[in-house]
């Protein structure tokens, strides 16, 4: 189908997903959301694909926020749509049933910076900035970033991030736990696909179902979790890929996984 904010590409396995509004730093309005949401409910069916990179159009930002000037008119009821419109789709890109790369190409604020924590890893430029600057304008974090930033740094961090306003360079991210690897802005999108194609190379049920264990399991108990991860253990041994990677193994060649 046709997008108008968004681009979407596919290769041996893997989908390029860009951010394509750079003429506003890729800010994001309803209708960004919206082919965001649409375009995970492509990928989330599409068997050929077994990673997603997400990433912006240009070398200046990532995605750079929510759409100020889309915010600027909405009154309180729209926006808490608007609020629960972003929610909802970031946790469309959360949930995927295949992994999603965040390759941060340059400013990553407000709904940038919460875009990529919906994403599984994050890889950020050397120039990349992240932040939560929304108190700064009056208003708070509204699509995420209350909860799953308290989930991905120390709370007390997150905390400082969210009250202050402060922006946070690429590295800064980086020993926060914020991004998982700082690489030259030349370099990303390489480093990116190399790590996608990696991932690729694996069982693609085997993947799925240890994203499910760790996703859900954020939300149980250790012994729940040790639980729910037996099994899902035992599901991965009913199929045929876990067939291919013992014999593949013993006979000592690569295996030929085919997400059965």
């Amino acid at each position: 189908m046709g997008w108008n904010n968004i681009l979407l590409e596919k290769e041996n396995g893997i989908a390029i997903l860009t951010i394509n509004r750079s003429d506003v730093l890729n800010a994001l309005d309803a209708e960004t959301l919206q082919e965001i949401g649409m375009a995970m409910d492509q990928l989330d069916n599409d068997y050929e694909v077994r990673v997603v990179i997400v990433t912006g159009a240009g070398n200046k930002a990532f995605v750079a926020g929510a759409d100020i000037l889309f915010m600027q008119k909405l009154r309180p009821l729209e926006a808490k749509k608007f609020s629960r419109l972003g929610q909802t789709v970031f946790s469309k890109i959360e949930n995927l049933s295949k992994p999603v790369i965040a390759a941060v190409n340059g400013f990553a604020l407000g709904g940038g910076c919460e875009l990529a924590m919906a994403c599984d890893i994050r890889i950020a430029s050397e120039n990349a900035k992240l932040g939560q600057p929304e108190v700064s304008l009056g208003i708070n974090a509204g699509f995420g970033a209350t909860q799953r930033l308290t989930r991905l740094v120390n709370p007390g961090i997150a905390k400082e991030m969210l009250f202050t306003a402060d922006m946070y360079s690429a590295e800064a991210a980086r020993r926060i736990g914020l991004v998982n690897h700082v690489v030259p802005s030349a370099e990303l999108m390489k480093f990116c696909m190399n790590m996608a194609k990696r991932i690729a190379a694996c069982g693609p049920i085997a993947v799925q179902l240890t994203k499910e264990a760790i996703n859900d399991g954020l939300e149980m108990d250790l012994e729940k979790g040790f639980i729910h991860e037996a099994d899902i253990f035992g599901v991965a041994f009913s199929t045929e890929d876990r067939d291919e990677g013992f014999s593949s193994y013993l006979d000592k060649r690569k295996p030929e996984f085919k997400g059965r």
